[in-house]
């Protein structure tokens, strides 16, 4: 038999146990669906502040697009400037505590958490303690898959900078998209009049997640979408700062959600840092936000989906292998609502 290599995954398998190595959706360079791969890894350790979550499901984010495609450019100061640093790809979880490591309180081994990992389209996923909550009982694993990123996102977006009120003509724009269905029907539990835009095949979708109308984007111009309104939520990152201000009723909120669109460089940021200027010359409250995942969020996400405020909308569940055409799916929008992985 030929020697194998030192240092390859079979050789540290062998040494720790066949528990050591798990299966994952990696990617050895920037690109797109094309280079997503499932092999054998090996299964990570968690260090202080972390546990290692035995992962049942994970859902598909835009940030693991933008982590997928490496762009914009400017995010791989952070991520890997040549080719990732994180080969693992995910960043949603929902899943079952199977190690604890040190400085850890709250949680056991056995428990259900659901939140953000670093690699969550994977078996096993370490994840730091205070972006996880316990998944309350009778939410399934694969809801619970959507909180993490897009129900904490769609939270701050519509509770806290928002600050929608009960009457508020809300545009949600993006509104069959993971954010985005999050997004309407936190806005309509709140009593706002909400407005969806979207495409004309998923019209039905955004009105049966309490939208009260809905607009299709290529056919309807935002002046003509029916403002002025006192909310914007721009998930989608289409429309120029001065055209959204327009639509905006004196005193209106608008919120750019995470850095869509753009160029290659900053991608969204140049919009967001405009909004941003614009607000300095307007009673209108022109802001934007990146979320950021905590337990508090999680676990208020989680109870709305228990008491039946909101139903995460899957629109498909897949294995590992199935990873990159759902990937495909989202990049040429044709999702409605989320893709979730689960583990077999």
């Amino acid at each position: 038999m030929p020697e194998r290599p030192a240092g390859t995954v079979e050789d540290r398998a062998q040494e720790q146990g066949p528990g050591f190595v798990m299966r994952a959706v990696t990617r050895p360079e920037y690109g797109g669906p094309e280079v997503v791969t499932v092999e054998d890894v090996a299964r990570p350790s968690p260090g202080p502040g972390e546990v290692l979550v035995r992962v049942g499901a994970a859902g598909l984010d835009r940030a693991t697009l933008h982590l997928l495609t490496g762009l914009p450019l400017m995010a791989r100061l952070a991520f890997g400037v040549r080719r990732p640093k994180r080969p693992v790809l995910g960043q949603q979880v929902a899943g079952v505590v199977e190690e604890v490591g040190p400085g850890v309180d709250g949680l056991a081994v056995g428990d259900r958490v659901c939140g953000t990992a670093a690699g969550s389209f994977a078996q096993y996923a370490v994840a730091k303690a205070g972006t996880l909550a316990p998944t309350p009982d009778g939410v399934e694993d694969r809801h619970a898959a959507t909180i993490g990123v897009s129900g904490v996102t769609a939270l701050a977006a519509v509770v806290e900078h928002a600050r929608v009120q009960r009457g508020d003509r809300v545009l949600v724009l993006g509104a069959s998209g993971a954010v985005g269905g999050y997004a309407v029907q936190l806005a309509a539990h709140l009593g706002a009049d909400v407005t969806g835009v979207c495409s004309a095949s998923k019209e039905d979708l955004v009105r049966a997640q309490g939208a009260h109308r809905t607009v299709d984007y290529a056919s309807v111009r935002l002046p003509a979408m029916g403002g002025p309104f006192d909310v914007i939520i721009d998930i989608a990152g289409n429309n120029p700062v001065s055209a959204l201000r327009r639509c905006l009723a004196p005193g209106g909120r608008l919120v750019i959600v995470g850095g869509e669109g753009g160029g290659r460089l900053l991608g969204g940021i140049e919009r967001n840092l405009l909004a941003t200027m614009a607000g300095w010359f307007t009673a209108k409250d022109l802001g934007w936000m990146f979320s950021s995942t905590t337990t508090a969020r999680c676990a208020e996400v989680a109870r709305l989906i228990t008491e039946g405020a909101v139903t995460p909308v899957i629109d498909r569940t897949v294995d590992l292998d199935g990873a990159a055409d759902a990937i495909a799916a989202m990049a040429s929008g044709h999702l409605r609502g989320h893709a979730v992985l689960e583990m077999q």
